[in-house]
């Protein structure tokens, strides 16, 4: 149990009705989780506003209600803490309640519209690799040292997030490496956080149909940075033209890192293949088994955020060498008779523009390039054409598909991207709204040599329509239905 008026220490209080001098056992902000003296904080959602569910919370046992506006009628046994900001506030008792979890170990945030999880997730395998204990907070999955915890969003909310620190914190973990969403910075679930660390990959137009502007998605991207301590270190994509807005105000050290601009860890790619990438990291040569420019991004952050935290360059090196790709990210399979097929979780413009740019360095050009492409429903509307446009640029055949259609009727997605299909590019763009069809069609289609990739679901085992997830892997499909055509 924990005292209410300790937890509420650093929290901005209007008024309290009632009294803090008591115990609770939980805090809780689903009122359906609401047990017997539990506190029930009242969040405003995107859909759903808690303050309609503080009756249902105090039926079920809440004997405390944190809230932004007081009910309309009070209840004399329960006891009222209105606030300002309901989102800050649970951020701050979260903190409070599991005793400050994120400064017991040290805390990396990466943040940034693609690589998060490939950086972080390498970061996790890094550190595991060298008997370092580690925890991950990720898209895919989270981790304390070798236990896999499953995961529904790219950042937890105030309360699992903290709880999942204090889990790591008694498993003995010294460092954690954490996606940082914008939606869990403008929502304040990271506020309270004490970080050792944060870095930026890159910024691009996405989630537009949460943020309204690009201008508001790079000032949410920035907050993150203004707020960490001058104690931590904030590094930065010398390459990406926002990348130093990001450090403008933060009290952090800066440091950099890029491929083409002067920064303070920089690299050249003297190979691009199939077989992976052979880097220059600071004049050193280091071979790493992931493709791509864009991994090659990907490695220079772990590695300098690996120096930062405990030196050791040329073990990390030599450790980065045994590190495969991440689960979903340009995850690579060849069948018996030379089809390459490639399923990646590019879902942005500036993400599939990167993975289709390194299959073209990367291709003989005697090869033909079938890409599937989709958007999802009920996000961002106006990437939609751009998708298809970029589709278009890089592929000899393009097929429209569906992705997680979500509450939106996927024919009309596909119509939409079809507007940045441009005249010239008709003849080689299909639209096949089933997805499992359009994969069986581009394996089909291909001939030995010839590079299929699958863009948009990566890691996801599943395809979400009207509300409901159906089991559907991209890769295992793929598999599936190249050693079918095989035969």
């Amino acid at each position: 149990m924990k005292s209410v008026r300790d937890i509420l220490y650093g929290s901005s209080i209007k008024e309290v009705i009632g009294t803090t001098a008591i115990e609770i056992n939980e805090l809780v902000f689903d009122s359906r989780a609401v047990k017997s003296n539990d506190l029930f904080i009242a969040i405003k959602g995107a859909a759903v506003d808690g303050h309609d569910f503080i009756d249902k919370a105090i039926a079920n046992g809440a004997t405390v209600i944190v809230c932004e506006d007081k009910p309309a009628v009070i209840n004399k046994k329960i006891n009222y803490i209105i606030v300002d900001d309901a989102h800050k506030t649970l951020s701050v008792l979260a903190n409070n309640f599991y005793d400050r979890p994120s400064k017991k170990l040290k805390l990396i945030g990466i943040t940034g519209t693609n690589g998060k999880t490939t950086t972080t997730t390498l970061l996790y395998n890094l550190f595991m690799k060298m008997g370092i204990p580690v925890g991950l907070i990720s898209t895919v999955v989270n981790r304390i040292n070798d236990v896999a915890i499953p995961t529904e969003r790219t950042t937890p909310d105030a309360v699992s997030l903290n709880k999942l620190l204090s889990d790591m914190v008694e498993a003995g973990c010294e460092y954690c490496f954490m996606e940082v969403s914008s939606h869990a910075i403008h929502q304040n679930r990271t506020g309270s956080l004490c970080f050792a660390g944060g870095a930026f990959t890159n910024i691009t137009h996405e989630h537009l149909d949460y943020h309204k502007t690009f201008k508001e998605y790079i000032e949410v991207k920035k907050k993150f940075f203004d707020g960490l301590p001058k104690e931590a270190f904030a590094i930065t994509n010398a390459d990406d033209k926002n990348g130093e807005v990001m450090l403008q105000n933060t009290k952090a050290s800066k440091s950099s890192y890029g491929l083409r601009n002067v920064a303070d860890y920089k690299a050249k790619v003297l190979e691009n293949n199939f077989a992976g990438l052979v880097l220059s990291i600071n004049n050193t040569e280091l071979y790493t088994q992931l493709i791509g420019d864009f991994n090659a991004y990907n490695i220079l952050l772990v590695y300098a955020i690996a120096d930062k935290l405990i030196g050791e360059p040329l073990e990390i090196m030599r450790v980065i060498s045994e590190l495969k790709s991440v689960e979903g990210r340009f995850e690579y399979y060849k069948s018996k008779t030379g089809v390459i097929g490639i399923v990646d979780y590019a879902h942005t413009p500036d993400a599939l523009e990167n993975v289709l740019k390194t299959i073209k360095n990367i291709r003989t050009g005697n090869e033909t390039v079938f890409s599937l492409v989709g958007c999802g429903g009920d996000r961002d509307r106006t990437k939609r054409p751009t998708m298809a446009a970029i589709g278009c640029e890089f592929s000899d055949k393009l097929i429209l598909t569906s992705d997680n259609p979500r509450t939106e009727d996927p024919e009309k997605i596909i119509e939409e991207m079809m507007t940045g299909v441009g005249g010239e590019h008709f003849k080689k763009t299909i639209s096949i709204t089933n997805r499992k069809e359009a994969i069986k069609t581009a394996c089909s289609m291909a001939e030995p040599g010839d590079i299929i990739l699958i863009a948009g679901k990566g890691h996801e085992t599943y395809q979400e329509i009207n509300g409901v997830k159906h089991d559907f892997d991209d890769l295992e499909i793929l598999k599936e239905l190249l050693i079918k055509f095989e035969k």
